[in-house]
């Protein structure tokens, strides 16, 4: 199965000037949602689709638990998750407190077996469908 990709023309944002350029951005196909994941997993497994979802719900819980307790969580080869923040900027170390924090995001990182099966992804133009 190949992932598909589209052509988008952009421009430079820091440029408004520049001339436009063409760029590759992913198609996605479908959302697909916990419940349809929890059936896959079944399928491969012992645990019928009602066990894997509440593992997979045990999973969020827990990873919100550890990351709002200020850990980075590593997930063996797949990578890891941790926090990052965008803040406000002061010109006075002293005037920076957290109130300054305006937005929190989670961050995963992917492992190198993730990384790997990135690069074998084959890609195919979304206009060869029409």
């Amino acid at each position: 199965m190949a992932v598909f990709y589209k052509k988008v023309e952009k421009g430079d944002p820091r440029d408004r000037q520049a001339v436009k350029k063409w760029y590759a951005t992913v198609k996605r196909i479908n959302q697909i949602k916990e419940k349809e994941v929890a059936r896959q997993i079944s399928d491969e497994t012992t645990l019928n689709s009602k066990e894997v979802e509440m593992v997979l719900s045990l999973f969020q819980k827990t990873l919100i638990r550890l990351l709002s307790e200020g850990n980075s969580v590593q997930l063996g080869d797949w990578g890891s998750f941790h926090l990052t923040c965008c803040s406000k900027g002061h010109e006075n170390k002293e005037e920076l407190t957290a109130n300054s924090i305006e937005k929190v995001n989670i961050r995963f990182v992917a492992g190198k077996n993730l990384r790997h099966a990135l690069e074998e992804i084959v890609f195919k133009d979304v206009d060869t469908l029409l």
